[in-house]
């Protein structure tokens, strides 16, 4: 079978601006509104995306991405599915809190998992190894069930850093240069070989 007929395309983009993002709280799997902004953001977006032929949209089923999602869609009018394989890392007892709260309450166990790379688990949260296997499995998934097709993914950070930082064998550690821009779309390739990255910092999206 030709290339182009199993050969899937990704689109990864962050969620628009929220509170917490403005406050700079760590959200986790809990939620906070998008800010006036986020909204105005969100619908830039949809004409940003809007020249590119999508064939749908998946995004987490936290409500910031679906938000996000559903004022981009105002524009490109395409299948929209939720996927809870997509949502953000869970940060247990850190969420809710910014950096500068937790290194006053506990600056050790900060550093130590700062120093964790792929291990690093917020009490009672969640590793990262579980989010990029959890977020791979949603993609791979994916590009079975509509393969050849052109996605739209709307996620959160961490999913988005996990599924990149793995596929470009980084160890998610603080001295590795940065890779990925914020507020960028992202391409990721799905083919019978699996998933790899296509391009990275692909569209600015202001």
């Amino acid at each position: 079978m030709p290339e182009n007929l199993t050969k899937t395309r990704f689109g990864l983009i962050r969620h628009a601006q929220t509170i917490w993002n403005r406050e700079k709280r760590i959200q986790g799997q809990n939620d906070s509104p998008l800010t006036n902004e986020g909204k105005q953001q969100a619908e830039k977006w949809g004409e940003i995306l809007s020249p590119i032929s999508w064939d749908r949209i998946i995004v987490s089923d936290i409500g910031r991405a679906f938000e996000t999602a559903t004022r981009i869609n105002r524009l490109l009018q395409i299948p929209m599915t939720s996927e809870k394989r997509l949502r953000e890392q869970n940060w247990g007892q850190w969420t809710g809190k910014t950096v500068r709260e937790i290194k006053s309450g506990d600056p050790l166990l900060l550093a130590k998992q700062t120093r964790a790379g792929w291990k690093f688990c917020p009490p009672d949260g969640e590793d990262r190894v579980s989010v990029s296997q959890r977020s791979q499995t949603a993609l791979s998934e994916a590009a079975a069930h509509w393969p050849a097709e052109t996605i739209l993914i709307v996620t959160h950070e961490g999913v988005i850093k996990s599924l990149i930082y793995h596929l470009s064998g980084r160890k998610f550690v603080p001295e590795e240069p940065p890779l990925i821009k914020s507020m960028h779309l992202h391409w990721l390739l799905h083919d019978p070989k699996g998933l790899r990255i296509g391009e990275l910092n692909a569209l600015p999206l202001g």
